[in-house]
């Protein structure tokens, strides 16, 4: 565990100070999580889920690749029943820019880490965590302007099967 952690701190100073000038804020909405297609949420039946939102910091630490963490958080509620589910996903992702032209990017984008799954009802709440991943494999960017461009991605995992937003360039 300890190796882990190291590299990855390593990992993540490499992203913050190779090129802290080029990053991107990003917000996007997905929908049809993996929290909703698997049991993250303690067994029990779920009545209905909304999707999920994210905001993320890409950092580009190479000419085609970005990096960096993103936040994920979702909810969902239960059949006959008060209780709530509550998604707070946390993931290190990286973009990889295989085609591009003046106006449009495509790329692909695999994200890994941790859901931490917030179980509420009446009289408790318990959490638990588990593996998250996002692994899409289509993926297109739109520049709107220099600082602006809208996105989205086909994929599976945390962040939704179909999930569209925007990036700002800071």
């Amino acid at each position: 565990m300890k190796k882990f952690l190291l590299a990855l701190c390593a990992v993540m100073g490499l992203a913050f100070g190779a090129s802290a000038q080029r990053a991107q804020l990003q917000i996007g909405y997905g929908g049809y999580t993996q929290m909703d297609a698997s049991d993250m949420h303690d067994g029990g039946k779920i009545n209905s889920a909304w999707g999920a939102l994210t905001m993320g910091v890409n950092f580009k630490v190479a000419p085609s690749f970005y990096f960096g963490p993103s936040y994920t958080f979702s909810s969902a509620s239960y059949k006959h029943s008060d209780a709530n589910c509550y998604y707070h996903v946390i993931m290190l992702n990286g973009r990889y820019n295989y085609w591009r032209n003046s106006i449009v990017t495509l790329y692909a984008h695999l994200g890994l880490g941790v859901d931490i799954s917030h179980i509420t009802w009446d009289d408790g709440s318990k959490n638990k965590a588990y593996f998250a991943f996002q692994a899409s494999p289509l993926g297109a960017e739109v520049g709107l302007s220099r600082s602006c461009a809208m996105f989205g991605e086909l994929g599976y995992g945390a962040q939704g099967l179909l999930q569209v937003g925007v990036r700002f360039n800071l």
